[in-house]
């Protein structure tokens, strides 16, 4: 395995913005392309633990005040009231752009729609007469939504998280962002104006790790309550993502979906100016932002290159995007082929993985790992970001191998309903006091053996 610039073959030099990990030649098992493919450098997640910790820490000790604290350091407001007013919500509605309002309102039907759907039915099966179980989904009671307020404003998000809580059914639903100094310490008007179409009520300015410590485990500001969640969702940065890992013996999480990143898996097919924007587009969002192209075709990954050095430059935020492309989190990987590409493409486990290939469709269908995957050349990510249907809070940092992106189902859970008759219990009777007796916990068998000398005589089950 090599890393060396597209243009030449010595080592990445600045002229270039993505470095290349040549694979061609070698066949790694899984644990090396784990370990090949670019990934946002391990340091700042180390740092983000520990800074993490303490924040939620403060916030568990210090409630409301703590939160007052920690929104003069990190975004330069000094809060009065950190609950946003019900009326100010309604005039954001009233103040929003009409092309704006649209924009959501085409997007909130359409996801809308796809959540409904996704919502897993109720399941009951006899597995014996008279031996009845069920798999029954319920909401949850109360649902913490994160929206993030940093170098951009998303109000799609709230869309993406609100939705599918409400499509779950959930009867509570509270929605952190954070403070705007450019706003008189309130969420940006977007964000409020969003949540107000949804009909959420409940915002509190407050962002961050501090947010998510707060709706875990509740704080209490003069005559406002925010009272603790039972899951909380929505994407943010590293410092989010870990604030989720450090919560979730406390409170439910979705995926720890932290700073966005690409994968385009791509053949010699794929349009060169295609892909750079796609490349772009993710890259615009975080400097930390990860851009992967993924090829068995250097004639593409040159092309590419030269659309980047064509297309950076004109971008409105070009040096955000030229650092995300330039850093460890970002690249091409050069393969041996198809079959090839799409190993990479599992074990990058991209949040958003787009197939640009012949026979698109027949190559997405081949890749178990990614939170959405976008099929063929008129499907981009930001078609997902705002207005497809699908959800944009998705799994990143390589855990789509085990996660999957937020639905109605990331605010249900399971419960299983056992219902057994006297007959059905009696002849499961031997078996349950075997396993009883052979665990060495002889009260499990007699609570069933107390049932059948209790039983009148000729009594039907």
């Amino acid at each position: 395995m090599s890393e060396y610039s597209l243009e030449s073959a010595s080592p990445a030099t600045t002229g270039s913005h993505l470095r290349v990990i040549d694979l061609r030649g070698r066949h790694l098992d899984w644990n090396e392309l784990r370990a090949a493919v670019p990934r946002q450098a391990a340091s700042s997640v180390a740092e983000a633990e520990d800074s993490v910790r303490s924040i939620i820490e403060d916030v568990r000790s210090r409630g409301a005040q703590a939160l007052r604290d920690l929104a003069f350091t990190f975004d330069g407001v000094d809060q009065q009231r950190i609950r946003v007013a019900p009326e100010q919500i309604e005039r954001a509605v009233a103040e929003l752009d009409p092309a704006v309002r649209h924009g959501l309102e085409s997007a909130i039907e359409r996801t809308r729609a796809f959540a409904r759907a996704q919502r897993p039915q109720d399941v009951s099966v006899e597995v014996a007469p008279g031996a009845v179980l069920r798999h029954r989904w319920t909401p949850v009671r109360r649902a913490g939504l994160y929206i993030p307020g940093g170098l951009a404003v998303y109000p799609s998000s709230v869309v993406m998280n609100v939705v599918p809580a409400q499509a779950a059914g959930v009867e509570s639903v509270v929605l952190c962002s954070p403070p705007q100094k450019d706003f008189d310490g309130l969420p940006h008007p977007v964000i409020l104006a969003a949540a107000g179409l949804l009909g959420v009520d409940e915002v509190w300015a407050v962002g961050g790790a501090q947010s998510l410590a707060a709706l875990a485990y509740g704080i209490t500001d003069g005559e406002d309550v925010l009272e603790p969640v039972n899951t909380v969702t929505g994407p943010g940065n590293i410092f989010v993502a870990m604030a989720k890992r450090q919560l979730r013996s406390v409170v439910g999480v979705d995926a720890e979906a932290g700073t966005t990143e690409i994968a385009v898996l791509a053949d010699d097919s794929a349009d060169p100016r295609f892909v750079a924007a796609d490349l772009i587009s993710q890259a615009e969002h975080d400097p930390a932002a990860g851009s992967v192209l993924i090829t068995d075709s250097e004639d593409l990954a040159r092309a590419v290159e030269e659309q980047l050095a064509v297309q950076v430059p004109a971008a409105k935020h070009r040096e955000r995007i030229a650092t995300a492309l330039g850093g460890p989190q970002s690249g091409v990987v050069l393969t041996n082929d198809l079959d090839q590409s799409v190993a990479v493409a599992d074990a990058y486990a991209a949040e958003h993985l787009e197939i640009h290939t012949r026979d698109a469709a027949a190559v997405a269908a081949r890749v178990r790992n990614a939170g959405a995957i976008f099929v063929g050349p008129y499907s981009p990510v930001p078609l997902g970001d705002y207005a497809a249907g699908s959800n944009h809070v998705l799994p990143t940092g390589g855990t789509a191998v085990f996660n999957s992106g937020l639905q109605a189902a990331s605010f249900m859970k399971a419960v299983q309903v056992i219902e057994y008759s006297e007959k059905a219990l009696a002849q499961l009777e031997d078996d349950i006091v075997a396993l009883a007796d052979t665990e060495d916990l002889p009260a499990h068998g007699r609570a069933v053996t107390i049932r059948s000398e209790a039983a009148a005589p000729g009594r039907e089950g």
